[in-house]
């Protein structure tokens, strides 16, 4: 965990792409996207149906890490909108158990506004925490400091002939974009004309990696 500073309050950047305010006990992951892999099968394309699963032993080993008495999902947690209505009898009692032990909160997303009963939590289109914004896209223009998702923002870079990427956060003055969680969601290069234009001037990769938080301006 890494120190991260915004908006005048103190955070710890994970690794496995979340974010931990420890003034609200809070953990913040974003685009969860369970039951991807159901979605895709629906089509043909089969991949192993373990999505939701192995997304959520990763949740559950970051609540245990950090001791959070909240998670803040900041939007499409399920892939589609019959996502949850998919969840096997396991993951869901699983994840019901984990939604009634703390303050859980599920912003909604494009990919998962048309779920019809989430499993447990609480649902909402945006929130203000101590002068945040919680949303699932940010919104351009608008200079109030926000934490959202959306972009699954990930770093590529050339490093000694062999090309790296990872996923990373995208931050400025006022605006700061998690990646993705999910185990089977892709990304868009941090750099991306799009997430720039929604994070404006300063935009900035922050990568967490040991005990500091490398910082790669995105021009």
């Amino acid at each position: 965990m890494v120190p991260l500073s915004f908006a005048g309050q103190d955070f710890l950047a994970l690794p496995e792409a979340a974010l931990y305010w420890p003034a609200r006990q809070a953990l913040l992951v974003a685009d969860l996207h369970f039951e991807k892999a159901s979605w895709f099968a629906r089509f043909g394309q089969f991949l192993p149906p373990h999505d939701s699963e192995a997304t959520l032993d990763i949740i559950e080993a970051l609540v245990a890490r950090t001791g959070a008495r909240a998670v803040w999902s900041l939007g499409d947690s399920f892939h589609d909108a019959d996502g949850a209505a998919r969840l096997d009898r396991q993951t869901r009692e699983r994840l019901m158990a984990l939604t009634a032990r703390v303050d859980w909160l599920w912003i909604t997303g494009n990919h998962d506004a048309g779920v019809a009963q989430m499993p447990g939590g609480r649902r909402v289109v945006e929130a203000e925490v101590d002068g945040i914004w919680l949303r699932h896209e940010a919104a351009r223009g608008d200079e109030r400091p926000e934490i959202s998702g959306h972009f699954h923002p990930k770093l590529r870079l050339s490093l000694r002939g062999r090309r790296v990427s990872r996923p990373c956060f995208v931050g400025s003055s006022a605006k700061l974009i998690l990646p993705a969680l999910g185990t089977l969601t892709g990304g868009l290069d941090a750099g991306h004309r799009e997430i720039r234009r929604a994070v404006g001037p300063g935009a900035t990769a922050l990568v967490p990696v040991a005990d500091r938080l490398l910082r790669f301006p995105l021009t």
